[in-house]
């Protein structure tokens, strides 16, 4: 067994199809597929169950896949220390990120790899953009080495959070709208209002649901959206109101915002990476790069 051959299930049980795990290996599929037999050979097991539809991981492959990531990661560590060893950093980071229009002065994922490619150029990063929730677990997994989640939670279960910004959240309507001139607004008195709301898996939406369910109140989800720039169009159209942050509209003359007087919602950013297992030197690295440009 090589670790080339566990690169390759692993590749095919992510990508969940032959094809797609030979583009992102940069081999011939050909190649990914005999590779997979000769593992299923060499195991004495199924790995996958294959249709002329889709791939799907059997039991067996279930069990295995988190051993056969743990073995790359142990791998890919060694080579890390090696590198540090001698004067520079290389490798892959699998880093998770948000969809989010946060402006830098409040907190700018690209800014973070920015300032780490000034650091550490030959580690190369790649990104994957999902909901918070998806991504926390995606770490969890070993699918990714890290990830930027905007989740209430101060603690997740198998995962380290390092906070890195927070913006109290307001209610988000046009500027002609009845709160517009309010003060501040409690969630209970927005029980009649629709509103535009992203998917349950998203941050945004995960804090609102916990600050409702806290306040014993109720809203009508009216519209689920999933992307915030379209959220905010919805409410500057007048279709909607949405709970915001925000600096993640500065300025906009179309969107006017109302504080919430109790139970209102925070926007955290974190840092989240796995308990239960050291990060590579690439990803400690990162994250130490990262709580340096929070702190700015």
């Amino acid at each position: 067994m090589e670790l080339r051959q566990l690169a390759t299930f692993v590749a095919v049980a992510e990508e969940q199809g032959f094809s797609r795990a030979a583009d992102r290996l940069g081999v011939v599929q050909s190649a990914v597929s005999a590779t997979i037999r000769n593992l299923e050979r060499e195991w004495g097991v199924t790995l996958f169950h294959r249709t002329t539809h889709r791939v799907e991981l059997s039991a067996e492959g279930r069990e295995l896949l988190p051993v056969a990531r743990e073995a790359l990661r142990a791998a890919g560590a060694v080579d890390g220390a090696v590198e540090e060893l001698h004067g520079g950093l290389r490798g892959t980071l699998r880093l998770g990120i948000m969809q989010t229009t946060l402006s830098p002065g409040v907190f700018s994922a690209a800014g973070v790899i920015a300032a780490f490619r000034a650091t550490h150029p030959a580690v190369k990063i790649e990104v994957r953009q999902a909901g918070s929730g998806s991504q926390a677990d995606a770490v969890r997994e070993g699918e990714l080495d890290l990830a930027f989640v905007g989740l209430p939670q101060t603690s997740l279960p198998g995962l380290e959070l390092t906070p890195l910004s927070r913006a109290e959240m307001q209610v988000a309507c046009p500027p002609g709208h009845r709160l517009a001139s309010r003060a501040s607004v409690d969630l209970g008195a927005l029980r009649d209002e629709p509103f535009a709301e992203m998917p349950p898996e998203w941050g945004v939406r995960i804090a609102n649901d916990h600050a409702f369910a806290a306040a014993g109140a109720q809203r009508t989800i009216a519209y689920e959206i999933n992307d915030l720039v379209t959220v905010a169009d919805f409410v500057r159209h007048g279709l909607a109101i949405a709970i915001l942050a925000p600096g993640m509209f500065p300025q906009d003359p179309l969107l006017a915002f109302v504080p919430i007087r109790h139970h209102a919602p925070a926007f955290l950013v974190s840092l989240v990476q796995p308990s239960n297992r050291p990060p590579s030197p690439a990803a400690r690295a990162f994250a130490a790069t990262a709580a340096a440009y929070a702190a700015t």
